[in-house]
């Protein structure tokens, strides 16, 4: 689906969406739980593809999920299924899905399934397979789709931290399940911490204690005990869209932010300011203001999920913008380096791509002209793409405007509700 976008400032306040990353972690633990659990704040109006997917897995496996307004019902998986063929679990494009239920579907049975779509079986796995196969599980193949043999084991599970904190919340979902305490060992620095310090909160919320240190964690053989009713937070990676928008001259507040949530993209606020913008926060509401931007060196690796939407904002600051650590982002929905950079330099920006790295010469003076942008079917780059039209000279067209639906369903009915001009063609 491509979308056509004029230039119009947009206007208004919304509500920040669900937040994807609480919300895998909170609907695994509630399935793997003693009893019901209340969870607020997720219904089907605002369930992107990543946590459909997730949902649909957890069915497999023998959970239930009674949809309200403004919450679900989740019945624990209170038995094992018996089946001659193993489960199959579509993860469709969710490498967060993947990375999370491999393990604990393998701490609960001895064959499963594995499928996916799109990108996901390009995407990086083998240190957590390698792991998983040193603790009793196989695999038919290394890329999906691919059947599991053998139940996960108990131990020490040596893995580096330094390729997907991904691997890191799948394995502490599962070790509560194992038949003995079992301990993680980073063999390297841990990268993206603040997703793991979300699964962390989590696992507490559910009565499950790790004992953490700089380079492993360890928890004992314990079940699940849930807190029968518990909210999702809202969504800061996807409220940064329309934070940023406040730089380019958008007056939009949003609400429903906790700026003491452990998620780590909040950082969006600390880097506004350091492009200059201004940031007001006033009880539930947080806005941004333009002022005169300055290009920044910024260090991406902990929040890569930023990176479209700052490489916008860096297209208008004063001078060259450095994103470096970024190598990890090329095996994102899309390569994110490269489809950053081609829709900048497709909008009338510059840009350049390293290995590792994003630079974008921006001017605080010239407006971006517009054009066609390629969405490369990845959700980032399509409501980046989105948020750089309020300010263009020209019309944008953006391809792949389907792809919100994988973290933001609602993206481009909250940017009509705000006054913004856009029609399918």
């Amino acid at each position: 689906m491509n979308v056509k976008i004029a230039p119009k400032i947009l206007n208004g306040v919304i509500n920040a969406p669900a937040s994807k990353s609480e919300a895998h972690r909170i609907l695994i633990c509630a399935a793997l739980s003693d009893k019901k659990t209340k969870i607020y704040n997720l219904d089907k109006n605002n369930l992107n593809d990543d946590i459909n997917a997730t949902v649909n897995c957890l069915e497999a496996l023998g959970a239930g999920f009674e949809f309200k307004d403004n919450y679900v019902i989740v019945r624990p998986i209170n038995k094992i299924l018996a089946s001659d063929k193993p489960h199959v679990l579509n993860c469709n494009e969710s490498g967060s899905t993947l990375r999370f239920m491999l393990p604990v579907a393998c701490a609960l049975y001895d064959q499963v399934e594995f499928t996916g779509k799109g990108r996901l079986p390009e995407r990086p796995l083998d240190d957590l397979l390698s792991v998983m196969k040193s603790h009793g599980v196989s695999f038919s193949s290394d890329k999906l789709p691919f059947v599991t043999h053998g139940r996960l084991n108990a131990g020490e599970f040596k893995i580096r931290g330094d390729v997907s904190s991904q691997y890191i919340t799948g394995l502490l979902l599962a070790m509560p399940l194992l038949n003995d305490n079992s301990k993680i060992i980073l063999t390297s620095s841990l990268k993206s911490a603040d997703y793991v310090n979300i699964t962390l909160k989590v696992l507490r919320d559910f009565n499950i204690e790790v004992k953490a240190s700089d380079n492993s964690y360890e928890t004992a053989h314990k079940g699940f005990n849930s807190p029968e009713v518990i909210s999702v937070g809202a969504d800061w990676s996807s409220a940064a869209f329309y934070l940023a928008a406040g730089t380019l001259g958008c007056d939009v507040s949003l609400s429903g932010l906790d700026v003491n949530s452990a998620q780590g993209d909040k950082k969006i606020l600390e880097l506004l300011k350091d492009f200059g913008a201004d940031v007001y926060i006033n009880e539930d509401k947080i806005a941004v203001n333009k002022n005169k931007l300055i290009a920044q060196q910024i260090d991406i690796d902990a929040t890569p999920d930023l990176l479209p939407v700052l490489a916008v904002i860096a297209a208008y600051a004063q001078g060259e913008t450095v994103f470096y650590n970024a190598a990890r982002l090329r095996l994102k929905e899309s390569d994110r380096i490269k489809s950053a950079c081609e829709m900048i330099n497709a909008l009338g920006g510059q840009a350049e791509e390293r290995p590792d790295a994003l630079i974008v010469r921006g001017s605080n003076f010239n407006k971006l002209t517009g054009g066609f942008v390629n969405g490369c079917n990845d959700h980032r780059i399509v409501m980046a793409a989105a948020i750089a039209a309020v300010n263009c000279n020209n019309e944008v067209v953006i391809s792949d405007c389907e792809a919100v639906s994988k973290s933001y369903v609602n993206f481009f009915e909250d940017y009509k509700r705000l006054g913004g001009i856009l029609s399918v063609v």
